[in-house]
């Protein structure tokens, strides 16, 4: 009987799955409305009265029965990187050179590669992963390395399958993709809140992602949230096998074809472009039909065809090699140059100031606008009392586009970047083939305050209570005068700033002394290293278990951390030379704070890092190791595991079944490793 029963749940199911892709996925219903929720409630009422059939993917899960008390952060399997920006086709030209030039550094003589173009969907990003075909987790993306994991939010997203629609899924799949509102849900949506009495929602964006954060999934469900699938992983770094026979990728264009299979919503105005002038065709006819679409894009994302070629043209600190977005160009508004202003930053550099004349631009008061460098104002031409054209860069950041000479007035002064720094009188320098102008003073308090700031900031030690304001006060009192400063400070000390009463300052000093409890990953990212952001801080930290293995490592060791480029590894080992930042770190350490990972690595006493700036490739099936055993043993031994040949490689490892990896090797007379040679390498002292 309960055989029966098994097989009646499994076949309604398939039902209501077929039936929900037909309508949320393709458009086209198979079933009347009344069809499918009496289907719905036959499931509902069988599972009902045998609970222990019940499973995750069942169509009956998809909204949760209880709502969430938090959202808890989950490091992604796969980090989601951002994409560079282009915002006009000079600039995407200047990114195909860039990736061309990388790839004839590894002797890729193919330069003329294929480009897939994808509508950039204005939406939030999610992480979806499915193991042995069944959705296990959905999160945000967070800061790319970490973010919230909100299954239950996901699983109310019609167009996502619970269910992969393949009949020999790996074991771990991960899709990547945009959950968005369309443009008429958006509109019903602010209706019902100005009914309400409720504020309205500023954009669909918006209303996307605060709709994933509701800790209620009824609500979330109540909202119909939509998704485009554009990413697949299907490979080892996610402990997957080999894609099994019908699964293949070998292009962007193909793993797009295998999600439609999987029974994901893509986008269906994709396509291949095969030169630069078919991109510039498929982006300038989507400028003015984007209008036209039921729901917001901001841009056409242009990714290079060739997964092989992804792979080997790899990453950048920040973003992929073989993607990037071309924006279509935000609203303009004209208004005057009242003056320009220099500020210094924590490194110390000098970025003059638009000081604008206020204007509504795309929503809000804009009256400063950030003119980068002299360059910059050279190119612009830019005199004081100028008319100029501003706008939002990525809708987000105010810029000046271009000066109406033609309406300058007689008496208008030509900007010139000042020879001293602003804040000390101290010269300043410009670096040659550097842009920037920094001041170099290391005393310089617009330096300290800056770093102060950012030590104290929110992705870094998220010390609560400390502004602008209150750093310029304690810096101009003497109180601080380096980060370190920071945890001798007690109420007594600060009772004599102004509007700082015995209540407040005890409330501050007991935030900083909470700081202390903040992760390894935390304080080396309020370091504020040159080129080190928050993404970069973690994966340091993971590799190197504490500040003092960091600090002892070459600058070859450090760019051995995969994500790490020469310019990061550079200057992370630059920073910690100087014999100031020494003292900060032993202060720091001696305050209490977390300079170590709390999991616990090999440390450096016990290995002698002896492939530090050497490059592995490993091939086919080692005798007697697994190959993510030795892919840990090389980097544990300092070493860099990638998936490429290329002329960068010093070895490859090979062992049964080798393939093109072992013939692109002895074409360019790579030295060769059999598993016994690598475990005696290894050995070695």
């Amino acid at each position: 009987m309960e055989a029966e029963i098994q097989q009646q749940i499994q076949q309604l199911r398939q039902q209501l799955q077929q039936a929900s892709y037909a309508y949320y996925v393709l458009d086209a219903p198979i079933v009347a409305d009344e069809v499918y929720d009496r289907l719905y409630r036959q499931l509902q009422e069988l599972e009902s009265d045998y609970p222990e059939l019940i499973t995750a993917e069942s169509p009956t899960q998809r909204v949760g029965e209880k709502p969430a008390t938090q959202f808890f952060s989950i490091k992604h399997n796969i980090p989601l990187y951002s994409l560079e920006n282009a915002f006009n086709f000079e600039e995407f030209a200047k990114w195909q050179e860039r990736w061309q030039r990388v790839a004839r550094e590894n002797h890729q003589l193919n330069l003329n590669a294929e480009y897939v173009c994808e509508l950039k969907i204005d939406g939030s990003a999610l992480a979806l992963t499915y193991e042995n075909g069944v959705l296990v987790r959905g999160a945000t993306r967070g800061d790319g390395i970490a973010g919230e994991e909100i299954t239950q939010n996901v699983k109310t997203i019609r167009s996502i399958p619970l269910l992969l629609n393949l009949d020999n899924p790996p074991p771990v799949v991960e899709v990547r993709g945009e959950a968005f509102l369309s443009l008429t849900v958006f509109e019903e949506i602010n209706r019902e809140r100005e009914k309400a009495g409720e504020q309205l929602f500023a954009n669909p964006r918006n209303a996307a992602a605060g709709t994933l954060r509701q800790l209620d999934s009824k609500v979330v469900d109540k909202r119909r949230l939509d998704f485009f699938a554009y990413t697949l992983h299907l490979d080892e770094s996610v402990g997957a096998v080999p894609p099994s026979p019908g699964n293949e990728k070998k292009t962007q264009w193909e793993s797009l074809e295998l999600l439609r299979r999987m029974r994901f919503k893509v986008n269906p105005n994709c396509q291949v472009c095969y030169s630069l002038d078919r991109v510039r065709e498929y982006y300038e006819y989507w400028d003015s039909e984007r209008r036209n679409l039921p729901y917001m894009t901001d841009g056409v994302v242009v990714k290079i065809n060739s997964v092989l070629l992804q792979k080997q043209l790899g990453f950048t600190q920040r973003f992929p090699r073989w993607a990037i977005a071309l924006k279509y160009p935000a609203a303009e508004v004209p208004t005057i140059v009242q003056a320009i202003t220099v500020q210094v930053g924590r490194t110390g550099t000098l970025t003059p100031v638009a000081e604008l004349k206020p204007v509504q631009l795309a929503g809000t008061t804009v009256s400063r606008a950030s003119l980068h460098n002299s360059d910059r104002v050279s190119e612009l031409n830019l005199h004081i009392g100028d008319t100029v054209i501003v706008r939002k860069a990525g809708e987000i950041i105010p810029e000046v586009v271009r000066v109406l000479a033609e309406l300058r007035p007689p008496n208008a002064q030509l900007f010139q970047m000042p020879s001293c720094c602003p804040e000390c009188a101290q010269p300043v320098v410009r670096e040659k083939g550097e842009a920037v102008t920094r001041c170099i003073n290391t005393s310089c308090p617009a330096i300290l305050r800056g770093s102060l700031i950012h030590f104290c900031s929110r992705d870094a030690l998220d010390i609560n209570g400390v502004g602008e304001k209150l750093v310029q006060q304690m810096v101009d009192s003497n109180l601080l005068n380096s980060a370190a400063d920071l945890y001798d400070l007690t109420a007594e000390k600060l009772s004599g700033l102004e509007r700082m009463g015995k209540k407040l300052a005890e409330k501050l000093v007991s935030a900083i002394a909470q700081s202390k409890n903040q992760p390894y990953s935390r304080v080396l990212y309020g370091l504020g290293i040159r080129h080190v952001g928050s993404v970069n801080a973690q994966l340091l930290t993971e590799r190197f278990a504490n500040v003092e293995e960091l600090a002892a490592v070459s600058a070859a060791a450090i760019e051995g951390v995969y994500g790490i480029g020469p310019e990061i590894a550079q200057s992370v080992y630059q920073w910690f030379r100087v014999p100031a930042n020494q003292s900060l770190i032993a202060r720091l350490k001696t305050a209490g704070l977390q300079l170590q990972s709390e999991v616990k690595s090999q440390n450096l006493a016990n290995t002698n890092l002896q492939f530090a700036g050497k490059t592995f490739v490993l091939t086919g099936t080692l005798p007697t190791i697994k190959r993510d055993e030795a892919k840990d043993l090389i980097v544990k031994a300092g070493g860099k595991v990638t998936s490429s040949v290329s002329a960068k490689t010093d070895y490859v490892v090979v062992g049964e079944d080798a393939g093109s990896k072992l013939e692109k090797a002895q074409s360019l007379s790579i030295e060769l490793l059999s598993e016994s040679e690598l475990l005696e390498l290894l050995s070695k002292p």
